[in-house]
């Protein structure tokens, strides 16, 4: 699994929905911003050779992460009202705060913990 961290307009991520993002504005936020991009859809090859696909309109990936010359792919995925990031560092999370403040929310861990 992983640890999991919201861009979120709600007090609590989990209710997302109650004042959620839509997927319009994060796709204006996307086009408006030259690091990202909205691919819509991630693969990964497992060891054994299994090609893993996710399709998601809201999926977009950060270009301008320092990371991604490492082979990591910051994906920022929009679902159920709120942003998700799977395990980020520091650098990724102050990219979250950025677009949080864009968007009118906040960074939020899985267990409540504001960043």
């Amino acid at each position: 699994m992983g640890y999991d961290i919201h861009i979120t307009r709600a007090a609590e991520w989990s209710d997302s929905m109650e004042s959620p993002i839509s997927l319009e504005e994060w796709t204006a936020h996307v086009e408006g911003d030259p690091e990202m991009r909205m691919d819509n859809v991630a693969e990964a090859t497992s060891p054994s050779g299994d090609v893993l696909r996710y399709e998601n309109p809201g999926l977009a990936v950060w270009l301008g992460y320092s990371g991604r010359s490492k082979g990591h792919t910051p994906w920022f995925d929009l679902r159920d009202g709120r942003i998700v990031v799977k395990g980020p560092d520091e650098e990724i999370l102050q990219k979250m705060r950025a677009i949080a403040r864009a968007l009118g929310g906040r960074v939020q861990g899985d267990d409540g913990e504001l960043y």
